[in-house]
């Protein structure tokens, strides 16, 4: 992965559009701040906005919702999105929408720059890059490993576009294997063919969630404060082939791994799965100035902890790619006190990325900076406080 060579730009947001996304028959919300709080009761819209700004990012956004689910529920089927990004060659419009289904196949997703068609969601990665925190995070630590993998590829995927592809790669391939062990494969060849592709893939994604991970340990090494309201984290990769990776080159791993698939595969045949790989790796993580893993933290000290892993990741996200990310905090304020959420707005102020948060109650916004703007959230409306 490359590192920028300059400083980060901060795109900003001017103005989002939708039309038949979630509760919104439509909506042209303007704005031109670094920071928006959107106030409203539960149920009111608020989390559908970040998911829409989601949409600008590879994969399924922050809610992993099928596409269908986002079109309104008494709408014609499909949906769009559209933002207008300030960055630094200049404006720019990014849209992404599904048309409505016809009766033979649902509709793809679609992709625009600049009103021209694109191929992918990976071409948005060139304007903005995208990371986010939700109430779904909240039990990251304690949760299954999956969780925690899913959650690193987010932080892989917002530094390396190509790392959602890779991975969905693996995954097909897994799925492959696992089929011809399930059938009984008699013939060595395909079970050779395929993990001859499966270790390709797996050193791949295991090397990009090493890579990522060692610069964020790196970072937050660096700008470590024990007195920090959200400390720092250490974090570090748990998994056979994570653990090769800084030892041997890339060549020699994918060989010793088909190795462990060739002589794991009646294990794995009564498994019912793989049961080496990224595919079962686990992100391990303690809270740096108390050196205890996050799963044993509080529950205040886990979310605490979370933020400052998310703020950390902004801040690679940022020296990586140049871009300084969009963040979309899902209620974030809602459980700390008046001085941790002033640390918070002051942390994110200091970032220069553009901020999006929401939150049912609208005191709980009252120590944002100056510069930020408060909305509104009822009955598909948004609208200045």
């Amino acid at each position: 992965m490359p590192v920028a060579d300059s400083p980060a730009a901060s795109p900003r947001v001017n103005r989002l559009t939708l039309s038949n996304f979630r509760s919104y028959a439509s909506l042209d919300l303007a704005l031109a701040t670094p920071m928006a709080a959107l106030v409203g009761d539960n149920g009111a819209g608020k989390t559908n906005l970040l998911e829409a700004l989601s949409m600008f990012t590879p994969g399924r956004g922050l809610r992993r919702a099928d596409l269908g689910e986002l079109a309104r529920a008494d709408g014609p089927g499909g949906w769009a999105v559209s933002i207008e990004v300030e960055t630094r060659d200049g404006a720019c419009q990014l849209g992404a929408g599904v048309d409505p289904p016809d009766q033979f196949a649902p509709s793809p997703r679609r992709f625009r720059v600049d009103r021209a068609p694109a191929g992918s969601a990976r071409v948005f990665a060139d304007h903005v890059r995208v990371v986010w925190l939700t109430p779904a995070m909240d039990s990251l630590f304690s949760g299954p490993a999956g969780e925690r993998r899913r959650f690193l590829d987010r932080l892989v995927l917002a530094v390396d576009s190509d790392h959602a592809g890779r991975v969905s790669a693996m995954e097909r391939s897994l799925r492959n294997r696992n089929r011809l062990l399930e059938d009984g494969a008699r013939d060595a060849q395909w079970l050779d063919a395929a993990e001859h592709e499966l270790a390709d893939l797996a050193v791949a994604v295991a090397a990009a969630r090493h890579e990522t991970v060692a610069r964020l340990a790196a970072l937050a090494e660096a700008g470590r404060d024990n007195a920090s309201l959200f400390p720092w984290a250490r974090v570090e990769l748990d998994g056979d082939i994570e653990r090769m990776i800084p030892e041997m080159p890339a060549v020699e791993i994918e060989e010793r791994y088909r190795a462990l698939l060739r002589d794991n595969r009646g294990r794995d045949a009564a498994a019912g799965r793989t049961l080496i790989g990224p595919q079962a790796s686990d992100l391990k993580v303690w809270h740096g100035p108390k050196g205890v893993e996050a799963a044993r933290a509080s529950t205040g000290e886990q979310k605490a902890l979370l933020v400052g892993l998310v703020l950390a990741h902004a801040r690679l996200v940022a020296a990586m790619s140049g871009i300084a990310p969009i963040m979309l905090l899902d209620e974030i304020a809602a459980h700390f006190d008046p001085a941790r959420r002033a640390a918070l707005y002051a942390d994110l102020s200091a970032l220069g990325a553009q901020v999006w948060m929401t939150g049912a109650d609208i005191a709980g916004f009252a120590g944002l900076p100056e510069s930020a703007r408060v909305f509104r959230v009822a009955n598909g409306r948004v609208e200045p406080a």
